[in-house]
């Protein structure tokens, strides 16, 4: 019988009331909304109004003002609304034009073309397009007949190819294809041997190899849909709902969401996905709201693949500025994706003819009760008296789901009372395969590059690299990154009987080259502090770094997809707040070099101590596949911690009260 819990929502205080923007007035980090990418669209067709143009668009996005002029906007509200402006990327005459839209003056303020190397975010116009030449491509015909497949049951998907030393390139992706007879799970069913090459300025097939012939795997014990299953079936939990007679415990105002002692702005990007800005805590003692987070998001996401081999070794993607991580979400699942108390977000970008597409329910609130606890203590030190108190931790959580191709990845924000932002990504999908002529490992002599899951099906082992960007404010703009190393002293007189301890040595890092860091086994306390505010008894108010998923690249630095991955050498960036400074792999990531990069940016070693500054940090994943993880992979979660750290005078949820629960009628105590 499923345990029902009533769970009456608290708040610390009263919920605090954000200077409302009315439906009249934007926020200036609000999103770029339907209407404003219509017009961003009808004022750059103008300027080409020739439709041999070919134009597309490949970005479009918020082009926020400056902090400052945001940061004084937000101590008035109520003043003059700030200018709107759209950065657009467009492919036009096969070049990359960077244009700044005024949306006020409804006027293009500078367009200029990109001469650099790389090219600009896939539009999935352009690859579902180039997905679908192959059906008409004689050769590929024949390759397919002389495997004995048949055409209609061929899908193909897109890779972005890399760069590999080439002095010159165009802009071109790859396809693999697959076989989906038998199974919606075509990931599974790769057809090995075949290689396309598409030209996507002139949308044709530019080169085409079929080099070998594998068994394409069976399609037996692949699909995954719960429909298609035969018993015996797995286990069935009892269910447990969550149930909010007054309705969620936050409010939504436009794009501020408002809940227990936090505050924040809900933004999204076709790049990168959820936003989240301006997130300010409320201090009870203080009595007023301080910032923490001034701007944050996953900056990009690296994921190569270990095959070395010519049909694989250009799979090295970076899935927020070659695939654009808000551009690859979905649609959430009521009830499944998000609980039953969470409220969804729609969310909008522009397709690549510059028409808004909407993402039904892209973006989940809710809030978590799963029986953790905020704080506890028993005491039992008192003759005759036992004292108990406990707090049950309910937090908010933001939520958002990327399908890149392949995987599947669970993006969530968690805030909690205490103070702390919790950042997790969950892994799931379908794992990359290779078809072989493997059955089984004691047939296996070479180095195949990964784990054989079935018949014919070799996993390839791949890594994820995630680098968030966090632009932090502990309590203002003017912060400093602190390295508290934990040092082993030898005792050195004998009024002890103890040999050693440790103690803290705490390092200022001064500039960008003091404050990278690879975390390993010694890792100091890392600490981002206000050096000009203290608490009551001295100490520098400040938030902590609590790492989580720590990987190194096993890449070697001068292999090309680590240069252009370079931003992962490195678990810890820290570099001053500069507003073009927000894609760790650059801007136009796509055949990129390395060339414009968060590593490059910080060999300036510019001074970081008592700024504005922007931390950077990276979670990884080394994934070996496992038979476990077929046909489709269980969740793997990893993630991170941003914590108070002597931010408060003392525990601020001291005092909250534990919200009122009704026992579910199988909650029994047992003395």
């Amino acid at each position: 019988m499923a345990s029902m819990l009533t769970l009456m929502v608290f708040l610390l205080l009263s919920l605090y009331t954000f200077s409302p923007v009315s439906s009249h007035q934007h926020h200036p980090l609000d999103p770029l909304t339907p209407s404003e990418f219509t017009l961003v669209r009808a004022i750059v067709n103008k300027s080409y109004p020739s439709p041999n143009h070919n134009l597309t668009f490949q970005y479009i996005g918020l082009d926020e003002p400056d902090k400052p002029t945001i940061l004084l906007w937000l101590s008035n509200p109520a003043s003059k609304p700030l200018p709107r402006r759209a950065a657009v990327i467009i492919r036009v005459e096969k070049q990359s034009h960077e244009i700044t839209v005024d949306l006020s003056t409804r006027s293009i303020v500078s367009d200029n073309v990109y001469h650099g190397h790389g090219y600009p975010l896939l539009t999935l116009d352009e690859q579902t397009a180039a997905t679908k030449l192959p059906e008409t491509y004689e050769p590929f015909i024949k390759s397919i007949e002389k495997r004995g497949l048949k055409l209609s049951q061929v899908v193909c998907s897109t890779y972005t190819t890399g760069w590999y030393g080439e002095v010159k390139s165009k802009r071109v992706l790859k396809l693999q294809c697959y076989y989906k007879e038998g199974t919606v799970n075509f990931y599974l069913r790769p057809v090995e041997g075949i290689l396309l090459v598409v030209d996507l300025d002139e949308m044709k097939i530019a080169e085409y190899y079929d080099r070998s012939i594998a068994p394409v795997p069976k399609a037996q014990g692949t699909d995954y849909r719960a429909s298609t299953q035969k018993p015996p079936f797995g286990p069935h939990p009892n269910g447990a709902t969550f149930i909010q007679p007054d309705g969620p415990g936050f409010k939504i105002d436009g794009h501020i969401i408002s809940w227990a002692n936090w505050i924040f702005h809900l933004g999204f990007d076709v790049r990168v996905g959820p936003i989240i800005s301006v997130a300010s805590i409320y201090d009870v003692e203080k009595q007023t709201y301080r910032r923490v987070l001034y701007r944050g998001f996953i900056s990009e996401l690296f994921v190569p693949y270990m095959d070395p081999t010519e049909d694989w070794y250009y799979k090295t993607f970076f899935d927020c500025g070659e695939f654009g991580f808000g551009q690859s979400a979905v649609s959430l699942q009521p009830f499944a994706d998000c609980p039953s108390n969470a409220v969804f977000r729609d969310a909008y970008y522009a397709g690549q003819d510059g028409v808004p597409v909407k993402i039904s329910n892209a973006l989940c609130i809710f809030e978590r009760y799963t029986g953790n606890i905020m704080w506890r203590h028993t005491e039992t030190g008192i003759p005759d008296e036992v004292i108990r108190e406990v707090r049950p931790e309910v937090s908010l959580v933001v939520r958002m789901v990327a399908v890149v191709g392949n995987y599947d990845y669970i993006i969530d924000w968690e805030f909690k009372p205490s103070g702390t932002i919790k950042l997790e990504v969950g892994l799931t999908g379908v794992l990359e395969v290779k078809g072989v002529t493997y059955t089984h490992t004691d047939e296996i002599r070479e180095d195949v590059h990964g784990t054989l899951l079935a018949n014919n099906t070799i996993g390839i082992y791949h890594d994820h690299f995630l680098t968030y960007y966090l632009d932090l404010d502990v309590d203002g703009e003017a912060n400093s990154f602190v390295k508290n190393n934990l040092e082993t002293i030898r005792t050195t007189n004998q009024s002890s009987p103890r040999k050693s301890y440790w103690t803290v040595v705490s390092e200022t890092a001064k500039t960008e080259g003091e404050a990278r860091i690879q975390l390993g086994l010694n890792q100091p306390e890392l600490i981002v502090v206000n050096p000009n505010k203290k608490t009551k008894v001295g100490n520098n108010v400040g938030y902590r770094l609590i790492p989580g998923s720590v990987a190194h690249p096993l890449l070697s630095y001068d292999d090309y997809p680590q240069i252009r991955g370079a931003f992962t050498n490195k678990n810890v960036w820290v570099t001053p707040y500069n507003k073009s400074e927000k894609w760790a792999g650059g801007a136009f990531v796509d055949q990129s070099r390395g060339e414009d990069t968060l590593a490059v940016w910080s060999l300036r070693n510019r001074e970081i101590e008592n700024k504005d500054i922007v931390l950077w940090y990276t979670i990884g994943f080394h994934h070996v596949p496992s038979q476990d993880e077929f046909p489709v992979m269980p969740t793997l979660s990893g993630g991170f911690e941003l914590r108070p750290n002597n931010f408060f005078e003392s525990n601020p949820v001291l005092k909250t009260r534990a919200p009122n629960v009704v026992p579910g009628p199988n909650c029994t105590t047992q003395g």
